[in-house]
């Protein structure tokens, strides 16, 4: 589908007040609402404080008690990357604090589904947990939080999602968007909340002094973020100042080779350089791997590989979730095809298709569809929610929305207004899930279609690519292009920044079956530049003279040279004359 190119608007008083830099960093970042300089200052000192967080006293007070009487703990984690990261920091986090008794437990999302439900906490019964810990869910599992009370099992919920109007009765809660929380950062992913809660453990055991009588050294928290760096950049969350600060410094953990084995591990397997890795390549590569656990097999698999210390162990464990990744694209390629015959088969105009998008077929793979609707989101450009089967007469389905749309607020409405049309629903702004009866299907497609149609615009409906504006010739360089990568990290709201502008086309070829190597040129300058997974019915196309591409600037690195590159993502070819 067509899409025009929007230029992204700025203060040019906002961009002057951001001091001595390279005016094109200026705009970019004035582009992106930053006012001031101390907006991008990212030392750990100006992380926000842990002790507004609504109660983390009451967690760190009832995880301090655990430690004292050597209790079973048990760490409740997500199948997705989030809750991945957040599982593995948790248990890493308590064992350095001197837990002898910590175990995790992740739900398979075919046999459990999503959360601390009553029969994961059955299952759970087997370990004889005495305290547990959910991590990247709880907020919604009333009933699974109500059978562990009832088996006397103290239940500690870390997590980000919204909540709704009433609390699981939980010993505790530390969730930054439950209602009367002052903390100022309500964008925390899953990951992050959990490092918050165990940041504010360790400053009580020192206080208390518990290192200093047991002989342990105190742990440095800092080397946790890597982790939290991973599991941020993997869920979406908005990348504001604090997500930004925290996922910095593990990023410069990582490219200075002092995080865990298997993220090195996950990005050599994807053929990435963890000494020049960047925050996409944390969620393209590495989380797209652990995400495959999730989604075909068990997570369990990803959670073994974040915490073996062991080299050898996380790149063997690496392989096999590459291996489910591979398998994870081969179902997913069949299934976008499957979506796309049945929307071409409806012979819908663009302007005739529905502005929400439900998608169900029979055959679908449930840990996939998640994937499916970002992917027909980002075609259609408008939120979809694709269903697979889920157990007896029951439909999994998992959303994807658009820039304006809040999905999880328009599944609570849906709610309103046809009460128990939906089993239950949870999730964000920009994703979320839910559970319908089978036979529900029709009414809930046309429920949803209802709020979709009456809540997004026109306007938000339109095809654009957002750019930064127009490069220089001259600005079109190595420099650049290497300060622009150092300056994120680039994200969910923190946009990396996009150019457009037209070139003349020197040469142009396949290269790897279906990416387009291309040698561009503007005002004489030669410009090497690539484009991923371009349509090669339509390229290459040699009666086409010029081109006007959106792209980013990117430093390619070939047999120890560095060079500037274009790595375009949209070009649309102007015939010769």
């Amino acid at each position: 589908m067509h899409k025009k190119i929007v230029r992204r608007t700025f203060s040019a008083e906002s961009a002057a007040s951001l001091g001595d830099m390279h005016p094109v960093l200026r705009r970019v970042y004035a582009a992106r609402k930053v006012a001031s300089a101390d907006q991008l200052e990212q030392s750990l000192k100006r992380l926000l404080p842990y002790q507004s967080l609504m109660g983390i006293d009451k967690a760190v007070s009832l995880l301090a008690a655990a430690l004292t009487h050597q209790q079973r703990i048990l760490i409740v984690g997500d199948f997705d990357a989030d809750g991945a990261t957040s599982s593995a920091l948790a248990v890493r986090a308590l064992k350095s604090f001197g837990a002898e008794q910590v175990q995790f437990l992740v739900p398979n999302r075919f046999e459990y589904g999503y959360g601390l439900t009553p029969e994961l906490v059955q299952a759970a019964c087997v370990l004889a947990p005495q305290v547990i810990v959910t991590v990247d869910n709880g907020i919604a599992n009333h009933a699974g939080v109500e059978a562990a009370k009832a088996l006397g099992i103290c239940v500690i919920i870390t997590d980000h999602h919204l909540p709704a109007a009433t609390l699981p009765p939980a010993d505790a809660i530390v969730n930054p968007n439950q209602a009367g929380d002052t903390f100022p950062c309500k964008n925390l992913a899953g990951v992050g909340v959990i490092f918050y809660v165990m940041l504010a453990l360790r400053r009580h055991l020192v206080e208390t002094g518990w290192f200093e009588q047991r002989g342990l050294p105190v742990p440095n928290m800092s080397a946790l973020l890597d982790l939290v760096a991973l599991g941020t950049v993997a869920d979406l969350v908005p990348l504001d100042h604090n997500n930004r600060i925290l996922v910095r410094h593990g990023l410069q953990r990582i490219r200075a080779g002092q995080c865990i084995p298997a993220i090195i591990a996950l990005l050599e397997v994807a053929n990435r350089d963890f000494r020049e890795a960047v925050a996409s390549d944390l969620g393209f590569a590495v989380a797209a791997r652990l995400n495959a656990a999730g989604r075909l097999d068990d997570m369990s698999l990803g959670i073994a590989c974040l915490l073996t210390d062991d080299s050898m162990r996380a790149r063997h464990l690496a392989a096999q979730l590459n291996q489910l990744n591979q398998e994870r694209k081969s179902i997913e390629q069949g299934m976008q095809s499957q979506a796309l015959a049945a929307l071409k088969k409806l012979e819908l105009t663009e302007e005739a298709l529905p502005r929400g998008l439900c998608l169900y077929d029979r055959q679908w793979h449930q840990g996939v569809i998640g994937i499916l609707a970002s992917r027909i989101k980002d075609r259609f450009h408008r939120p979809v929610i694709v269903f697979a089967p889920g157990q007896d007469e029951q439909l999994k389905g998992s959303g994807r929305s658009i820039a304006g749309f809040h999905l999880r607020d328009a599944l609570a409405l849906v709610d309103a207004r046809h009460p128990r049309l939906i089993d239950k629903f949870g999730g964000h702004a920009m994703a979320a899930g839910l559970t319908i009866q089978r036979q529900a299907l029709e009414t809930f497609m046309k429920a949803f279609e209802a709020v979709v149609a009456a809540e997004l615009t026109e306007e938000q409906l339109q095809h654009a690519w957002l750019s930064d504006g127009e490069l220089t010739d001259e600005d079109i360089n190595l420099e650049l292009a290497t300060l622009l990568r150092e300056a994120g990290p680039w994200g969910q709201a923190f946009p990396e920044p996009v150019f457009d502008g037209q070139f003349a086309i020197l040469e142009q070829r396949i290269v790897g079956d279906k990416h387009l190597k291309l040698r561009l040129s503007k005002n004489g300058k030669v410009i090497e530049a690539m484009a991923f997974f371009v349509d090669t019915e339509s390229w290459p196309n040699h009666r086409v003279a010029s081109v006007q591409a959106v792209y980013r600037l990117d430093v390619n690195e070939y047999k120890g040279r560095r060079s500037v590159q274009l790595i375009v993502d949209h070009l649309e070819g102007q015939l010769k004359s």
